[in-house]
């Protein structure tokens, strides 16, 4: 199924990635503050890469993660979408939702905005089973975006991260799943 061009929430629109927005994705890949729960800051080509990679997901899946901008002003401010997982895990193969947004629009409910979007083309025209998240142990912002959108903690699906090695300070993942029939009964 083709991805939709944009989905639209009261202060947000979710689009496919833009040209102009490769500068904003850099500085927000290069924030130590937004990177701090991941292996490295990206510098500008890493980025780039990255916001190619991300955008080439909607011709190979038909989704991905949409550049997040602000209805008001229309500036990014960073992805929500969704994600076949890359990596081979006992939860595979699944779907994940994910968020990045710069330091500036956090504890607004942005990011959990923007992620009741994704999930409701997931589970809605994507016809998506369940969807999955997960994030470093101790990045405890986005485990409480995951329980706002209504996902579970699954603590015996909870993994060492395979791109980390053993014993790095973000190896251990927590994994939060939300199903269809979870997901309609809580709408």
């Amino acid at each position: 199924m083709p991805a939709p061009i944009e989905l639209h929430t009261s202060r947000l629109l979710l689009r496919r990635w833009r040209a102009e927005d490769r500068g904003a994705f850099a500085a927000l890949n290069g924030d130590p503050e937004v990177m701090r729960h991941f292996p490295a800051c990206l510098g500008r080509e890493e980025s780039d890469r990255l916001a190619e990679r991300l955008e080439a997901d909607f011709a190979e899946h038909g989704f991905g993660f949409w550049a997040l901008a602000r209805k008001d002003d229309g500036a990014f401010i960073g992805f929500t979408g969704l994600r076949p997982v890359t990596f081979d895990a006992p939860f595979c193969p699944a779907v994940e939702i994910a968020w990045r947004l710069t330091r500036d629009h956090w504890r607004q409910g942005l990011a959990s905005e923007a992620a009741r979007a994704a999930l409701a083309w997931g589970f809605g025209p994507l016809g998506l089973e369940q969807i999955v998240s997960f994030t470093a142990v101790e990045n405890l912002a986005s485990q409480g975006v995951m329980r706002a959108i209504g996902m579970q903690h699954e603590p015996a699906q909870d993994f060492a991260h395979p791109a980390l090695p053993a014993g790095h300070r973000l190896s251990r993942h927590v994994l939060y799943r939300l199903s269809r029939a979870d997901w309609e009964a809580g709408r």
